[in-house]
């Protein structure tokens, strides 16, 4: 990723609705979540959620798909995981990093 991409894509999830709406795209999973669904869970109005949604889009980090008469966003994975090792790359200052335990859980 590319620095001003990493930092659109922290602006966006720098705003508490943003972030609420994000994580739950991302609990919600590859079946995604129409609108008024996201907007019911997260009790928030439909304009507002609107506007979250398309910053979150714009930053690559949801995407969405036409279903009938319904939109169906999803939390983009791949540029979620890429903001995340961009964020650790190198996390061991250019030293072997610590073994990860076969018991942990890892993202996606």
């Amino acid at each position: 990723m590319l620095e001003t991409q990493v930092v659109e894509a922290l602006a966006a999830l720098a705003q508490g609705q943003r972030l609420r709406a994000f994580r739950a795209l991302v609990v919600a999973g590859k079946e995604g979540l129409t609108p008024s669904a996201l907007a019911a869970l997260l009790q928030i109005a439909p304009s507002a959620l609107s506007f979250h949604l398309k910053n979150l889009s714009h930053a690559g980090l949801v995407s969405a798909e036409a279903s009938g008469r319904n939109l169906i966003y999803r939390a983009e994975f791949a540029r979620m995981n890429d903001l995340l090792t961009y964020l650790t790359q190198d996390c061991c200052q250019g030293q072997s990093c610590a073994v990860v335990p076969e018991t942990s859980k890892t993202c996606c």
